[in-house]
């Protein structure tokens, strides 16, 4: 472990001080944690205050910020054009500075705008405001706000048109990660991604250090502490579908662009499910956006790049995991660009109660037995082949019926690359 920057009595004065972060205990069960660094940064929160939506082009140049308080607007005024003919529909997130530290059972999550000794940067990225949509006429993985046919989303049943399951304007899913990856860059380059392990794991921290909560379902609530600090979770999202399959076989029921009234804030909008006869299926769905990124868990279940697990079978087996840094050699099978996390997933399904955590701030967990209510308040699945060993891809966020064992670092080992299901899509990112 390396120096520890703002903790106890010998405190570097500023600027190296300049920053904000939690600490948390792996051997208590509460989910809060404790605000450290600098309390007049937990309050302005220099880094998340910066997350703001907007248009970026297939060439990677942002054509328009959107209103802060309303992305049905320019920032400059005038309605904005979210159908993709100006862009796909992001959330720029800054260039910032984070720092991983483990002291015995105390993990510390610290962040800075600065470039301070022992932070690493983290440079900035686009991740869609929306989960991923597809452009059919070109199978492009896309962030928009758009009903035609050329966007029908979930698996493309077009005999659900103008029903009470049309799926036009919701995001895509019935595809696999090699498809997802591939859609991301058609018409692009390796820059655009779907969702990457590297973007799933910085957002977490970031709402994390924010609320003080490793508990990402904890009830929302726009009222402050006494001191200016943020408190509560993003809710429930949207986990609560009654009979999912039978109402559109496990396909999207929440339209892309749900949360634009929220604009760049954090909060919780609802939306109503409805039947063929009109009546409330799902009344008062909660979609939650945080900073601008709607739906970050729940809804449908997130393909995710850059990660993959081999899991053995047998009792003496391992399920290892194996990171890749570059988006240039991402893909479905190991190959040697990816390379040992280091990091050991547990054998059988439960909730998590240890994070792998280590300097990068990884999100997998390496120990269950943590609750809906304690520890990360998540769940993890897996299960183990019956010989030999299996690729699998990894999957973060759950879905609409799994209550709440979802959440942001809610994770799923249990398929192929290659799967597809139609309650699985992704989002789509640009790493400049």
């Amino acid at each position: 472990m390396g120096i520890l920057i703002g903790v106890g009595q010998n405190r570097p004065t500023f600027p190296y001080d300049y920053f904000y972060g939690v600490e948390f205990d792996t051997s208590v069960s509460a989910p809060g944690c404790t605000r450290i660094g600098r309390a007049e940064l937990h309050v302005s929160l220099p880094i998340q205050s910066m997350m703001r939506r907007c248009l970026v082009s297939d060439a990677g140049v942002v054509t328009h910020y959107l209103d802060p308080s309303d992305s049905t607007k320019y920032a400059t005024g005038g309605d904005a054009d979210l159908s993709g003919a100006s862009g796909q529909v992001m959330v720029e997130v800054p260039d910032h500075y984070v720092k991983f530290e483990a002291e015995g059972t105390k993990r510390r999550v610290m962040m800075s705008a600065h470039n301070l000794p022992g932070f690493v940067k983290i440079p900035k990225y686009y991740v869609s405001a929306y989960e991923a949509a597809m452009k059919r006429s070109t199978s492009q993985l896309c962030s928009v706000v758009n009903t035609t046919d050329d966007f029908r989303g979930g698996n493309n049943t077009s005999a659900w048109d103008d029903t009470y399951r049309d799926l036009r304007g919701m995001p895509v899913t019935s595809k696999s990660l090699t498809d997802f990856r591939t859609a991301a860059r058609v018409g692009r380059d390796s820059k655009w991604n779907c969702n990457t392990y590297a973007v799933q794991r910085d957002l977490y921290w970031l709402f994390v250090v924010e609320y003080a909560t490793l508990n990402s379902q904890a009830a929302h609530t726009a009222e402050l502490t006494e001191e200016g600090y943020h408190k509560g979770g993003l809710g429930a999202g949207v986990s609560g579908m009654p009979d999912w399959g039978n109402y559109n076989s496990y396909n999207p029921s929440i339209p892309c662009g749900a949360t634009n009234s929220l604009g760049n804030n954090t909060g919780v909008v609802t939306y109503n499910v409805y039947a063929s006869d009109g009546t409330t299926v799902y009344y008062a769905a909660p979609v939650p956006s945080y900073r601008g990124v709607e739906n970050p868990f729940g809804h449908i279940w997130k393909w995710t790049d850059g990660i993959l697990a081999d899991i053995e079978a047998g009792d003496d087996g391992k399920s290892k995991v194996y990171l890749c840094d570059d988006p240039d050699k991402y893909a479905s099978t190991i190959t040697e660009d990816y390379h040992d996390a280091g990091i050991e997933l547990p054998r059988a399904s439960g909730w998590m109660k240890e994070a792998a955590f280590g300097v990068n701030g990884d999100i997998l967990p390496t120990v269950n037995g943590g609750s809906a209510s304690t520890y990360f308040c998540d769940y993890f699945y897996t299960s183990l082949p019956s010989s030999g060993s299996a690729t699998r891809g990894l999957l973060f966020g759950g879905s609409s019926n799994y209550g709440t064992c979802g959440g942001f670092v809610c994770a799923y080992s249990y398929n192929s690359p290659s799967t597809a299901y139609a309650h699985i899509g992704s989002r789509l990112c640009f790493i400049p």
